[in-house]
């Protein structure tokens, strides 16, 4: 039983750091996967995005793995986010893309908001 406790406080801890160490950005989406800055007309799937220049980091970025979240609109559209969280790849530049900002794939952007805010506020996390 002190090992079963132990194990769920351990999860809690690290979800409550997970949670604290989120980054706070916004997103948007683009539709258009290939060509990809990391990747070139190699398809990557539609669970991807492209990151701000300083994220991207000349390619360092590429492969990456971030946990997004929405936590609110930019804008007047109600309701705009939807439950959890989804996890994205680097495969893109988004050269455009202001600092802390994510665009996503259209595809990831549904399932965390509704499309119709086109930009959104985020956390995320590697």
């Amino acid at each position: 039983m002190a090992i079963e406790r132990l194990i769920i406080l351990a999860l809690v801890a690290s979800t409550l750091i997970s949670m604290a160490s989120a980054i706070p950005g916004t997103a948007t989406f683009y539709t258009v996967y290939v060509p990809s800055a990391c990747y070139g007309f190699q398809d990557q799937g539609t669970m991807i995005a492209a990151a701000n220049p300083a994220l991207y980091n000349n390619g360092a970025a590429c492969g990456r793995s971030y946990r997004v979240r929405c936590t609110g609109p930019t804008n007047n559209v109600p309701n705009v986010c939807r439950n959890g969280e989804i996890t994205v790849r680097i495969v893109d530049l988004c050269p455009g893309c202001g600092a802390d900002q994510l665009d996503l794939s259209q595809e990831a952007f549904s399932m965390i908001a509704d499309p119709n805010a086109g930009r959104i506020r985020i956390d995320y996390n590697p």
